[in-house]
């Protein structure tokens, strides 16, 4: 973008995500009541990738202080709240939270829903929480590594950040529906990756004129190595495949990564 552009992006991608939950996507329906009254049986389950949550992340949450960082949509944060946990969860979007509200007003949830830039938590005091969780989300923020200072800052010590993002490899590729067509990947961006950087101007306006979420590939460097900058110490490492494959690369290899990273006491 030209250097006196006026863009907002974050503005953006609230709108974006705004817009997405007014149109009931996958990300923005919440769970039924079944669901609920099945994790105050003690019978629930959480995701960041596709598939389960490796034994031993998250097994009970009874009497736990619980961040749900950018993960509104009315899914995690009831089922977590429902299952005995005291949960916050924080989101961009407006409409995104009020699916988590409105889940709790129907099922008689206690739930806090508060608006925010994941990269900045000061609306919670330090050693707040006992976990971070964070499904996928932060590729819509162009620096990820205040994401990590913020989720270290406001942990008890001993405390546990989930979070899950995607293999930088899914945006590497061309996205030209030929080559996938053909079963190609035909790398044409370097790592790290960013809209407003890698599309050429006709490109990035098309998908701002469209209303679309600008999203950015951040490296391992900063996804892992970032969390470890943070004072994190990694406890787990997980992989999980595209179950409904969007590009050629995700028949390969794992596109989906998972982390379990560990405050010191």
């Amino acid at each position: 973008m030209p250097a006196n552009d006026p863009f907002d992006l974050i503005a953006h991608n609230q709108a974006a995500w705004d817009q997405l939950a007014a149109q009931d996507c996958e990300w923005s329906r919440p769970v039924t009541p079944d669901i609920i009254a099945a994790a105050r049986r003690g019978v629930w389950a959480v995701r960041l990738t596709p598939g389960p949550l490796p034994a031993g992340w998250l097994d009970q949450v009874k009497g736990l202080s619980i961040l749900c960082l950018a993960s509104a949509g009315g899914q995690q944060a009831p089922v977590l709240a429902a299952a005995g946990a005291d949960v916050t969860v924080f989101d961009l979007s407006a409409r995104q939270l009020e699916q988590d509200r409105a889940v709790a007003r129907r099922d008689g949830l206690a739930l806090t829903a508060v608006q925010g830039d994941m990269r900045d938590l000061s609306a919670f005091a330090d050693q707040s929480f006992d976990v971070v969780f964070h499904p996928i989300s932060n590729l819509y923020v162009p620096d990820v590594r205040p994401v990590w200072r913020e989720c270290f800052r406001v942990l008890r010590p001993g405390g546990s950040l989930l979070s899950s993002f995607y293999n930088p490899v899914v945006f590497v590729g061309d996205r030209d529906p030929r080559y996938a067509a053909d079963g190609l990947i035909r790398p044409v961006y370097a790592l790290p990756y960013a809209d407003i950087t890698a599309l050429d101007a006709a490109a990035l306006q098309a998908k701002r004129d469209r209303g679309e979420a600008l999203v950015f590939g951040h490296s391992l460097q900063d996804q892992i190595g970032g969390q470890l900058d943070a004072g994190f110490l990694l406890a787990g490492f997980h992989e999980d495949r595209q179950p409904r494959p969007r590009f050629v690369i995700d028949g390969y290899v794992p596109t989906f990564l998972a982390t379990r990273a560990v405050k010191p006491a």
